[in-house]
């Protein structure tokens, strides 16, 4: 059985009309790209295949001998709630149709009516399949707070809760056929985010991943399409195109926000129709590949500002997923520290040195505007220039200082902070100001607080205690 574009459920046809089944079957495959399909001439027989086989959708003829569809349609209802039911009748029964939706049915329609509002229907019907399941799952995932597959989210090294979030969520909807929005400021993963999904998925072809940035609507067609051979000056012979070369994999549409809006109408165009044609032909592809996008913008600003089409932005958000960037994961830093430190070591051939324990304190205390590469590229350089013995901070603090996040220590010796005609505070005091300063460094973070200031949390909270003043 071929791959489908919704592989997470089958579609069962039940009619005894065995040439409609055929024909529909085949529209459904061709025009649909729905392909994981079971056909029931025997009505008696639906309810035993939608037990054996993962049926999520059932197309239910009406009129048949041995059991009439209203009796199959009252079965599924009550012993199959989750499987969706649509009417397909031979009959154009305005009462009839309002029945069968009133006992449970989610749409009806018409044999004689148009193919392609039938399988847009049939379409319709199933991505609500799938994002009841979705959401079905989520909700499972979110309660028990499981990862189902660890493993293929190793690479990525965090612990932090939001992280967390993500992959649960990924888990959720690996099985969708629907497009996902990966966003995230620059260098905080969104290529890894794109392999786990490919990789959740479970597809047989490869993951195909394209930068968007900078092609104009020809190369882009060109790219994605492919092109047969004549189709313009210089096409001495056919090429496929990257849908093509990702066959039943996944296509990852890097930096979309920067695409161009004329190539905006064909990604649109690509992802409603499930069709495509290569420049120079006239006969139409179907898609195979489930289609993933990344971008650091805002697309919903983009969007207001008549910069990037709505109804594409609406159709990509499908699913959709934003990573933090790594101020916000600052417990992060000292892991991403350590691992990247010892994958530079192993790539240089040397020995893994020793942190100093203020390097992962000062980190914490800097914004990362290149996010997770840019602390991989800071360890790859700092070892680079590392002569043995414990990591010198110094790559580190040059950053840290153009960045301008830790503030300078004044020394205590400053005349600013002492001076000379005033009398030295009480140790009491200096305490106080030096947590004072702790937190408000760390913007009200007690952990983070405590790092800077070398001591205990519960130390701190006692402290910031003590220094609250009672009531009046």
């Amino acid at each position: 059985m071929s791959t489908n574009l919704y592989p997470s459920f089958g579609v069962l046809l039940v009619d005894d009309e065995a040439p409609f089944l055929r024909s529909l079957s085949i529209a459904l495959e061709r025009r649909g790209g729905i392909n994981h399909i079971y056909r029931c001439e025997d009505s008696r027989e639906a309810l035993g295949i939608i037990a054996r086989e993962p049926i999520g959708l059932v197309l239910l003829d009406l009129t048949m001998p041995h059991l009439s569809g209203e009796a199959v349609l009252q079965q599924i209802v009550e012993e199959h709630p989750d499987v969706g039911v649509i009417i397909i009748s031979g009959l154009n029964q305005l009462e009839t149709a309002v029945n069968c939706i009133r006992q449970g049915a989610y749409d009806y329609f018409i044999k004689t009516t148009e193919e392609d509002r039938l399988i847009e229907g049939i379409r319709k019907a199933i991505r609500m399949q799938e994002m009841r399941l979705e959401n079905q799952e989520m909700r499972r995932r979110f309660l028990s707070d499981t990862l189902e597959r660890p493993e293929v989210f190793a690479d990525i090294i965090t612990r932090d809760k939001g992280m967390r979030s993500v992959f649960q969520y990924l888990e959720a909807v690996s099985a969708s056929s629907q497009s996902v929005l990966i966003s995230g400021e620059s260098g905080t993963g969104k290529e890894a985010i794109a392999q786990a999904i490919h990789t959740l998925s479970g597809r047989s072809g490869p993951l195909v991943c394209v930068n968007v940035a900078g092609l104009d609507d020809n190369i882009f067609a060109d790219t994605l399409f492919g092109h047969h051979r004549g189709a313009f000056t210089g096409a001495d012979k056919a090429r496929a195109g990257m849908i093509e070369q990702a066959g039943n994999g996944t296509l990852f549409l890097d930096e979309i926000g920067d695409l161009s809006l004329a190539s905006q109408v064909k990604l649109l165009r690509l992802l409603q129709e499930g069709e495509y044609y290569a420049l120079g032909s006239d006969r139409p592809k179907r898609i195979r590949a489930r289609v993933l996008v990344a971008t650091h913008q805002n697309l919903e600003q983009k969007q207001r500002d008549g910069a990037f089409r709505k109804d594409l932005y609406y159709r990509l958000r499908t699913h959709q997923v934003e990573l933090p960037p790594l101020r916000r994961r600052q417990g992060d830093i000292g892991l991403l520290l350590d691992y990247f430190l010892a994958q530079a070591a192993q790539e240089l051939g040397r020995n893994k040195p020793t942190v100093p324990r203020e390097l992962p304190v000062l980190l914490q205390n800097y914004a990362f505007p290149g996010n997770v590469r840019e602390l991989r590229a800071l360890c790859y350089d700092a070892l680079s220039q590392h002569r043995g013995g414990v990591l010198s901070m110094d790559v580190f603090r040059r950053v840290v200082g153009q960045g301008g996040a830790p503030v300078e220590v004044q020394s205590v010796t400053d005349t600013a902070l002492f001076p000379p005609d005033q009398p030295l505070p009480t140790l009491q005091e200096m305490a106080d100001l030096l947590v004072a300063e702790a937190m408000k460094r760390a913007q009200g973070n007690q952990s983070l607080a405590s790092r800077l200031l070398g001591i205990s949390q519960p130390a701190l909270s006692k402290r910031l205690k003590k220094a609250q003043p009672g009531p009046l």
